[in-house]
């Protein structure tokens, strides 16, 4: 009986220490998103910010747009990954160095990537400039708008450099696990390379990535830095307007930052219950 509690025990004080923070700041904003603010003196429960934020048109402008980064990233990100993991599964010389500098953005924080990316694409950065150099454009302002710009060019940049590295390791590690084994026996069998990457190998690396990128998109969904550096001021990513109206002067505005936060983390988490269903559904079939 002692055996069969100690992993649960042993993990007991960090699963403690996790759960309180990570519960303990979703019930404080949860009731604060209903309107529970005992120091403006408002201490009943409503959905008055959530229904303000349903009908309000910046909103699903927001909700939209962070979407739209989310899903383009996720979508741009996992495409190369899968990629370059099929290329780094070779043996090639230079192998262990590429796989090296392949791996090497996963330890730069999104900041510093967004920071080079405004230096680099911006109508003032070093390309706009390099072209200018060039006589490709008149001038710096006629570089195309990648930062600040509606389609969020800049924006999608970042996130796909940083996370190509991120799924395409998950998928390495994968295609590692199971060797060349079942290619080879498709190929015996007649497929060309296409058939048996379609219905061979994809089939095999789609739960991790679906995992992969299921966390992809729920981070790029919820990230603040990267579109309040990177993105245009209206319409704004959801977690910049969030965090726009949560610092506003007036605390009346807070339970509505506080109900976009509670959207974000629900969206999240219907994410997470969504690949969990996936995923068994798949280990069953």
């Amino acid at each position: 009986m002692l055996e069969r509690w100690k992993i649960p025990l042993l993990l007991s004080p960090a699963l403690l220490l996790i759960a309180g923070l990570f519960l303990g700041g979703l019930f404080l904003g949860l009731i604060g998103s209903l309107g529970y603010m005992p120091l403006l003196g408002r201490e009943e429960l409503n959905l008055d910010a959530y229904r303000n934020i349903l009908f309000s048109t910046g909103f699903y402008q927001s909700f939209l747009l962070t979407f739209y980064i989310s899903l383009m990233s996720t979508i741009i990100a996992s495409a190369l990954a899968i990629g370059a993991a099929l290329i780094l599964r070779r043996h090639f010389i230079g192998r262990s160095v590429i796989n090296f500098l392949f791996q090497l953005n996963l330890t730069v924080p999104h900041l510093v990537g967004a920071v080079g990316i405004l230096y680099l694409f911006s109508q003032s950065g070093f390309f706009a400039r390099l072209a200018f150099e060039f006589r490709l454009i008149s001038g710096p302002s006629d570089f195309p708008a990648m930062i600040y710009d509606p389609l969020a060019i800049g924006i999608i940049l970042q996130y796909v450099w940083k996370e190509v590295p991120f799924i395409g390791m998950i998928l390495l590690a994968n295609m590692q696990t199971f060797g060349h084994d079942y290619e080879a026996v498709s190929r015996t069998l007649g497929a060309n390379r296409w058939q048996s990457f379609r219905f061979v190998l994809l089939p095999l690396l789609s739960p991790g990535l679906l995992a992969a990128a299921l966390i992809v998109f729920a981070f790029t969904f919820g990230a603040y830095e990267i579109p309040a550096l990177l993105g245009q001021s209206y319409p704004a990513a959801l977690p910049v307007l969030a965090y726009q109206s949560f610092t506003d002067v007036d605390l009346n505005a807070r339970p509505e930052a506080l109900a976009m936060a509670m959207i974000i983390a629900l969206l999240s988490a219907v994410m997470i219950f969504g690949y969990a269903r996936l995923a068994r559904r798949y280990m069953r079939s």
